[in-house]
């Protein structure tokens, strides 16, 4: 919105917008709103805000207890973190590739270079050769001897591997990839969804590995990275929240934490937004809040609640819950970095999913730590509950210090573990399942179908900062040109 007339600014500080949900979506929704002078109120039911993006301090050390990086792809996210004074905190990752541990037969082995979703350009390179062994090699190979599918015939990524290139690729390279970075199996993966254009690439280079090496080809052209870049933020990507509350603040916006939100109404054009508050003495308070519009920023689980009669949101995903657990270590025989930023696991082979080794990767966070080293394992999939779930947070640090030992491929012992931190996430579904897109379109549209009601977050703008934060800024510009210009 461009047009700042007196009339439109006295038209916007008329109407009061409450934003429900204090996480990037809500955050970066109650900017757009203030931003224009509309009056606007944001409640969060925890006391902290941020949702996925968490801080956690151990051992003196603060680091991110939830996502540490985001999507450079549109450069959404970059530009909001220059708009807020944070340019000259990002920072790349450090420290070389990952590797793949549980590789039957293998053990692990780096990740190869090139490829895409870990689908080899080249299935004869040695280090491709190394993870799916020789008869994968040529079962590979075969790839370039089948006739090509015709466009968007597979909609799964982890059938057109197999049909393509065989099993072990599947298993050993993609698997590990799709677990790691979307919570889901290959086989349940949308291929448009995490590689537009690889089905059209296919038809025209006529084998997969051939679309892989047109598509990044392309990609280089354009001057893109072809792997999945990504940017982070010296202090943690909590620094984003912090500057975001801030900017809020400045803006005239009222943040109240500690808010529950339990049921909106509406009468005429106008809705009321009742929630539930509590005090120290954990005493509860019902308090209602009268609002020209509402943007439901929240989990799906509790926008289902808060939108039940208004809107049809059909059948609910089944989302994944992931834990992670931070480990410090005083594990001198880790600054050889042996197994690089991180590990991926082949799926089955181990309890944890993904390690990352966070102190090769960021360099703000290794000059922090002082010599100690920060890892963080991951649990839980979709369709899998983490299995630490069951445990006390002690036992959960042992099991995760049991499996960073395994994936590093040393031993450390109990006593290097200076301290540890455990936090669980339930996921949106990942906006790469199949299916996923039509229920996200369907849900949208019941919601825009409500006049004063927008939803902004992670189910439906799906997984990452990268795809949540212009969705926001679309949805939330579509709500103030209803409410100014009707």
């Amino acid at each position: 919105m461009t047009d700042h007339t007196p009339e439109l600014a006295a038209r916007a500080a008329e109407q009061h917008v409450v934003v429900i949900g204090g996480g990037i979506g809500g955050l970066v929704a109650a900017r757009e709103c203030a931003k224009v002078g509309m009056s606007v109120t944001l409640l969060e039911a925890s006391e902290q805000l941020g949702g996925a993006i968490r801080r956690a301090e151990v051992e003196g050390l603060v680091v991110d207890a939830g996502a540490e990086s985001y999507a450079t792809r549109g450069g959404h996210v970059r530009a909001l973190v220059t708009e807020l004074g944070l340019g000259g905190s990002i920072v790349t990752p450090e420290g070389g590739g990952a590797w793949i541990d549980g590789i039957p037969g293998v053990g692990a082995a780096p990740i190869p270079k090139g490829g895409m979703l870990g689908i080899p350009e080249n299935p004869f390179q040695e280090g491709v050769r190394r993870v799916i062994g020789t008869r994968g090699v040529w079962r590979a190979y075969v790839d370039r001897l089948r006739p090509p599918l015709t466009i968007g015939h597979e909609k799964s990524l982890g059938k057109l591997v197999a049909t393509r290139m065989g099993e072990r690729v599947r298993d050993r390279l993609v698997a590990p990839v799709t677990a790691g970075v979307y919570s889901a199996h290959p086989d349940d993966v949308d291929v448009e969804a995490v590689a537009p254009g690889l089905s059209a690439a296919l038809t025209r280079a006529g084998s997969l590995s051939g679309a892989v090496a047109l598509l990044r080809a392309d990609r280089e052209e354009k001057g893109k990275a072809p792997g999945s870049a990504v940017e982070g933020l010296v202090g943690g990507m909590s620094t984003l929240v912090d500057a975001l509350r801030a900017d809020l603040e400045d803006l005239g916006v009222r943040i109240r934490t500690g808010v529950h939100a339990e049921q909106l109404t509406r009468d005429g054009k106008a809705w009321t937004v009742r929630g539930e508050s509590f005090a120290e003495d954990d005493e509860s308070a019902t308090e209602e809040l009268r609002a020209d519009a509402v943007i439901v920023a929240t989990s799906e689980p509790a926008a289902r609640t808060l939108l039940t009669g208004h809107a049809d949101l059909g059948a609910p995903a089944v989302a994944p819950e992931i834990e992670i657990v931070t480990l410090v270590l005083d594990a001198p025989e880790l600054d050889a970095a042996p197994r690089g930023t991180g590990v991926l696991t082949v799926p089955g082979s181990r309890v944890a999913k993904a390690l990352t080794h966070s102190t090769v990767k960021w360099g703000w966070l290794r000059e922090a730590a002082a010599g100690r080293h920060v890892v963080r394992v991951s649990f839980g999939s979709q369709g899998e509950t983490p299995a630490t779930a069951a445990l006390d947070d002690a036992d959960a640090a042992q099991l995760a210090l049991a499996e960073a030992s395994a994936m590093l491929g040393m031993t450390l012992r109990p006593e290097q573990l200076v301290g540890a931190h455990r936090a669980r996430h339930v996921q949106a579904q990942p906006a790469s399942v199949i299916g996923s897109a039509q229920r996200r379109t369907a849900a949208r549209a019941a919601v825009r179908a409500v006049p004063g009601v927008a939803a902004v977050g992670a189910w439906l703008a799906g997984t990452g900062l990268a795809q949540v934060v212009p969705d926001a800024v679309s949805e939330t510009d579509r709500l103030r040109r209803a409410l100014l210009f009707g």
